[in-house]
């Protein structure tokens, strides 16, 4: 495989970071804001979140696309899980009626719009944790962070090299494609996503022998290495300085604060502006 995941955030805060930091701060982050349901709670989070980002050094021009599909998708899935299906029960029978549904009939209160902006706020959030995880880390990186994370040598390296497929699966798409353009074949433009796809039928075949084709001589390469055999060595060494473990212990308190006040009961309840 020849393509690599892009590596966006060289040169930035986080880059300089041990990958296993930019691996665990994403776990870290979901057990602080997982039981979460207060909104003003969720804000204070989001401040942590956008600083972490931030540090990332990701350009906004390279991520826009990515940016756009979640916010759609979280968009949808929000309003579909909090606003449509699930108003109802997030609704007082003596809150006010702000407005009504017209296909569910659901009733629209302050606390359903609360909840629906704490889901809201909590989606973003953690795909802004979780960005510098694809585009922070060098690729090459990859398998020695997970491997020194405990995961055996197979799985670290499994998981590596699925990083590496889908760049390099769209790579091979894109060849396929300028193959058969200079044979004569145009595909033709149209701006419906169906037509397109549909025009892409006669890519299928060899784009599928490709990968086939491109997994079998990774697997053979690995083989003539002696890969499995022992215990693999790696020539990247990991060690956490200080700023990693600040960072580290940093998220841990956050999520130990946010856990414990969960058990209190000062952050399971949806905040009634």
């Amino acid at each position: 495989m020849d393509v690599t995941p892009r590596y966006l955030g060289a040169g930035s805060a986080l880059s300089r970071r041990d990958p296993r930091v930019l691996l665990l701060v994403p776990v870290l982050y979901l057990v602080a804001v997982a039981g979460v349901e207060d909104l003003r709670a969720m804000l204070a989070c989001a401040v942590l979140a956008v600083a972490y980002y931030r540090a990332a050094g990701i350009p906004w021009r390279d991520v826009r696309a990515n940016w756009a599909f979640m916010l759609a998708f979280t968009t949808i899935l929000v309003v579909v899980n909090s606003i449509i299906t699930s108003a109802d029960s997030r609704s007082d029978p003596s809150a006010e009626v702000l407005f009504t549904v017209p296909v569910t009939a659901s009733p629209i209160t302050w606390a359903t719009l609360s909840y629906s902006a704490t889901l809201f706020v909590r989606y973003v959030t953690l795909a802004m944790i979780g960005f510098p995880v694809a585009f922070n880390i060098a690729p090459s990186d990859l398998g020695v962070a997970f491997a020194r994370l405990g995961l055996s040598q197979r799985l670290a390296y499994g998981v590596d090299l699925t990083f590496r497929f889908l760049p390099s699966t769209w790579a091979s798409l894109h060849e396929t494609l300028d193959a058969q353009r200079v044979r004569g074949y145009e595909h033709g433009r149209s701006r419906n996503p169906v037509k397109r796809l549909l025009r892409l039928r006669p890519v299928v075949v060899p784009l599928t022998v490709n990968a086939l084709i491109d997994a079998e001589d990774t697997v053979n390469a690995m083989d003539l290495r002696g890969f499995g055999g022992r215990h693999r060595t790696w020539m990247r060494e990991l060690s956490f300085d200080r700023t990693d473990l600040l960072t580290l212990g940093g998220f841990a308190v956050v999520a130990a604060a946010m856990v414990v006040a969960k058990f209190l009961g000062l952050t399971g309840a949806v905040w009634v502006p």
